[in-house]
């Protein structure tokens, strides 16, 4: 859809760069699909593919959109793109989280089952938000009242999202920190640690941009177009967009090929790492609450004031579950019990 603007962009826009990080981002793409094959760890990763191509998408339209900066659709195609991938890419980061809880359930502060779902249920606020906002911010035009809207949408988006990963690698430290205090840091645990710590980091990287980039929307819209001089350095600029947007993206997903959980964390969600570092063929998390409760009360509040735990401590009588002596079709590097974290 043309109209009579002749560029929807107010800088001109690069044709070379959205070629190189949809190539990137096509590539990890590729990579992650034939991981997931080889580790079959589908389950627990699939939202990369998913990240992978919305965010690949987003780049190819905006190569499109950079030859027809006047075209209103193309414009708003790779802007929504764009902004909602790295949303998805974290919800992945959720998903290892919950299998890591699975690995060391004597050390979850919560059912991991359902902290994967915390996690994805306020992901997907953020990229509810983030979907709106960029909608409406790419059709604005002269609609100032539309614009204003949609940034405000992207602002409590991000905001969001900046929180959610706070909260997100609290956990992480928290289990990091009782596997070092139980001498149960091995190196499979603390590679996934290091990358989890990574990931969110190039998140909140990119949420500080982004919140800086939808702050300077607003202040042009209330002062009637007038541009401060963070704002003419944010939205005049488009090299902001590839160091702060594109690039941390790009090392996230890169940085899961390299480190992909599938090679440190086992396939079945039942095996667990015991005391002694062995790994184990357990039952599984088990909690004799309904299924809605544990939504309700995430944290088992009701058993702690009572004095009792919902979850059966399945990892105190290691004893009964047998070894795993090979994993994902090969040795596991930490089930012999000699490995210990330093």
């Amino acid at each position: 859809m043309s109209s009579g603007i002749e560029s929807y962009y107010v800088y001109k826009p690069s044709e070379i760069l959205p070629v190189v990080f949809a190539v990137l981002l096509g590539i990890s793409l590729a990579v992650h699909t034939w991981q997931n094959f080889q580790y079959k760890y589908w389950r627990v990763m699939y939202l990369m593919i998913w990240g992978g191509l919305v965010g690949t998408s987003g780049w190819v339209m905006r190569v499109i959109s950079a030859r027809q900066p006047g075209h209103l659709g193309l414009y708003s195609a790779q802007y929504t793109l764009i902004l909602c991938a790295p949303p998805i890419y974290s919800a992945a980061e959720y998903v290892v989280l919950g299998r890591l809880m699975h690995y060391v359930p004597m050390h979850a502060p919560l059912n991991p089952g359902r902290v994967t779902y915390l996690f994805i249920y306020l992901g997907a606020v953020v990229e509810g938000l983030s979907a709106a906002g960029a909608s409406q911010l790419s059709v604005s035009a002269d609609n100032n009242s539309l614009a204003e809207s949609g940034a405000k949408l992207l602002i409590a988006g991000v905001i969001t999202q900046a929180v959610v990963e706070c909260i997100f690698i609290g956990f992480v430290g928290m289990i990091h920190y009782r596997c070092v205090k139980s001498n149960m840091l091995t190196s499979n645990i603390r590679n996934i640690c290091i990358v989890l710590y990574g990931t969110s980091t190039l998140i909140l990287l990119r949420c500080i941009y982004r919140v800086v980039e939808k702050v300077s929307i607003l202040n042009v819209v209330a002062s009637s177009g007038n541009c401060g001089q963070t704002c003419v350095a944010v939205l005049r600029h488009e090299w902001y967009l590839y160091v702060f947007e594109a690039a941390p993206v790009v090392v996230f997903t890169y940085w899961l090929n390299l480190i992909h959980p599938g090679r440190f964390l086992p396939q079945q969600k039942q095996v667990f790492l015991d005391y002694n570092q062995n790994e184990r063929q357990g039952p599984g998390w088990q909690d004799s609450r309904s299924k809605g409760m544990t939504f309700v009360d995430l944290f088992d509040i009701n058993g702690f004031l009572k004095g009792t735990s919902a979850s059966d401590k399945f990892w105190e009588r290691a004893e009964e579950w047998p070894i795993v002596e090979e994993r994902n079709g090969k040795q596991s590097e930490d089930n012999s019990g000699l490995e210990r974290g330093r």
